[in-house]
């Protein structure tokens, strides 16, 4: 890395961006190359709102701290490398097309959870408890929320809440 910026830095640019080109593609190659060698089991699937579906008709629970943090949405691809050690560790891969909306922050208590209803009132979407508290939500406060463009969905991601 360090010839690569003394390159940039000493005129040669061509051959720098060059040889920084080369350097990333191979890092992204030996990632790719680690991730599918022999450490683990490798499995895509779809996110549902709260887990992962895999192509092997299995459920795995995405960490709702990782969900809200990437504010996962309902259709989004994910894989998920399942180390030897028994470790997941979860990625999102294809993310679907999203659109925002606003609502309020609601509590259900029929569910325990949370919702927020769309400021039209026509959709209610559920939301992750994780979220809501990470952003500090209370019921009342309005909320902006992640859902995909072209798709009806169940859940949403909360990407910020304005308190009222």
């Amino acid at each position: 890395m360090e010839n690569v910026i003394e390159l940039l830095e000493t005129g040669s640019t061509a051959e720098g961006q060059k040889q920084l080109a080369e350097l990333v593609t191979s890092k992204s190659e030996l990632g790719k190359a680690i991730a599918d060698s022999g450490s683990g089991k490798v499995v895509e699937g779809v996110f549902d709102g709260q887990n992962m579906v895999g192509s092997d008709g299995k459920t795995y629970t995405v960490p709702p701290n990782y969900a809200s943090k990437s504010r996962l949405v309902e259709g989004d691809i994910l894989k998920l490398v399942i180390k030897e050690d028994g470790m997941f560790v979860f990625k999102q891969i294809g993310p679907i097309e999203r659109k925002r909306e606003t609502g309020k922050v609601a509590y259900d208590a029929a569910t325990g959870g949370y919702v927020v209803m769309a400021a039209d009132g026509d959709e209610t979407w559920k939301v992750l408890t994780a979220s809501v508290t990470f952003y500090k939500g209370e019921p009342g406060d309005e909320a902006i929320v992640l859902v995909p463009k072209s798709a009806p969905s169940t859940w949403a991601a909360i990407e910020n809440v304005i308190k009222r």
